[in-house]
């Protein structure tokens, strides 16, 4: 078994140490130049699709509580908001009018990437029978990831000058943007076969539909789940309700150990879906001890699998089932932020 200074006892399953005791990538170690190569292989006609939603959606907070819309505001130029501006005023023959805007923008609100350090797991990672607080690889919460005690200093926009008060000084999602998250995407369309009913999608369920669409993933793909869960909350035109986004799309079975073992045996190194969290959440029941998350806890705190959520897949689904096809060149860096435990992202899809 890999060594490590911060844990002598990985999670069973897990691929910790695996890529080197201090990783931080997971199993983007496996999106090599030839999955890069492979992906620009599939690229027949040179059509992009955009695979995010307008970052204004899903409208409102239903779907979490803690995030909301994003809010563009001018910035100032003086006293006055720093729009449409006529700079030179004084200088003869100028004309230029410029525009500048900022936003306050929670980072996981709309179509998102998942870092390692979004999702955590209590394990007793140093064999003494007392679990810790730890993330991937065994970076530890209150060392590698860091926030404040109070919520004076949490939730709220600071001024100039104000310094950061949480970091992920490991898992950030810059590693993803660094990596370049740009490999051959595979499309699973869930929705072709199950329309929008709420269905919890174990491994059986899975195969069945992969097998009828012909659909092989391979080592180093990035995984797609269309449920058509985006196309309803644009339908909704930012005013969903609970009901609908508690009863609408496939989800994943997170408790189905045969489904995390297909991904643990799979290869894939990224899985995204166009719902709110990829898994059913809640999630079925589980034993006395156990994830609430559990799809989480083995994609973000065991394999090293990134997820993303709440992309916008309709329209790409449509397009390859039209042309027989599943799979494509992608395209998805997260915003190069240091320290964020997610991000949005606008990933695209080239066919």
């Amino acid at each position: 078994m890999p060594t490590s200074t911060r844990w002598t006892r990985r999670p069973e399953g897990s691929t910790w140490g695996d890529f080197g005791p201090d990783d931080q990538l997971g199993r983007l170690n496996l999106l090599t130049p030839e999955k890069v190569r492979q992906g620009a292989a599939e690229v027949t006609e040179g059509l992009a699709f955009c695979l995010s939603l307008p970052l204004e959606y899903p409208g409102g907070n239903v779907l979490s509580p803690r995030r909301f819309p994003p809010v563009v505001r001018p910035t100032l130029r003086g006293d006055h908001p720093n729009m449409n501006v006529r700079l030179g005023k004084d200088i003869k023959g100028a004309t230029d009018i410029v525009s500048d805007d900022l936003v306050v923008l929670h980072l996981q609100y709309s179509t998102q990437w998942d870092s390692f350090a979004h999702v955590g797991s209590l394990f007793d990672v140093d064999g003494d029978g007392v679990p810790e607080a730890v993330y991937y690889n065994g970076f530890r919460a209150g060392e590698d990831v860091v926030g404040p005690e109070s919520a004076a200093d949490a939730g709220v926009p600071m001024g100039p000058g104000g310094a950061s008060t949480s970091q992920a000084k490991r898992l950030g999602v810059e590693n993803m943007a660094v990596k370049g998250m740009q490999g051959r995407g595979v499309l699973i369309d869930l929705a072709a076969h199950v329309g929008r009913a709420r269905d919890y999608i174990g491994y059986d369920e899975l195969m069945r539909i992969m097998a009828a669409d012909r659909v092989e993933v391979e080592t180093g793909d990035m995984v797609l789940l269309h449920t058509g869960f985006g196309e309803f909350l644009l339908e909704q035109g930012g005013k969903p309700t609970h009901f609908g986004v508690e009863n609408t799309c496939a989800v994943l079975d997170g408790r189905d150990q045969r489904l995390l073992q297909w991904i643990t045996d799979s290869g894939l190194v990224a899985l995204m879906a166009d719902n709110y969290a990829v898994e059913a959440t809640p999630s079925r029941p589980g034993g006395d001890v156990c994830a609430i998350l559990p799809l989480h806890e083995h994609c973000l705190f065991k394999l090293g699998v990134h997820l993303g959520e709440l992309w916008y897949l309709t329209e790409l689904a449509t397009w390859l089932r039209a042309h027989g096809r599943n799979r494509f060149l992608l395209t998805a860096p997260p915003l190069r932020l240091t320290g964020a435990v997610g991000s949005p992202a606008t990933p695209i899809a080239t066919v």
